[in-house]
């Protein structure tokens, strides 16, 4: 089994993501081989308090970007939007954001 730091790579700090916070709502980048449920219990485990309602789960392609002759892709990645109970405690990183 991995460990939660390997799964939950970093949060995603948008205007978008930081709407979402007031509704117990809150955006990571993660692993791209990581399912619903390693995702939840990662972010259970990593924040103490917290009860995961639902999670949401985007494959984020990799952009094509040209510098000059060369071109290429950007890397893939994937983002989770974690939901959280009503009764649960909220992550106090992004409630230091706003």
């Amino acid at each position: 089994m991995k460990a939660p730091q390997d799964i939950i790579l970093r949060p995603v700090i948008t205007e978008a993501s930081m709407e979402n916070v007031q509704s117990r709502k809150y955006t990571f980048k993660v692993a791209k081989d990581a399912n619903k449920i390693e995702i939840a219990q990662a972010v259970e485990g990593l924040f103490p308090g917290v009860k995961v309602a639902r999670v949401n789960t985007v494959s984020c392609r990799g952009k094509f970007k040209r510098m000059g002759r060369t071109a290429g892709y950007t890397a893939s990645s994937k983002k989770a939007i974690v939901t959280l109970t009503e009764g649960s405690k909220t992550i106090e990183f992004f409630d230091s954001m706003i």
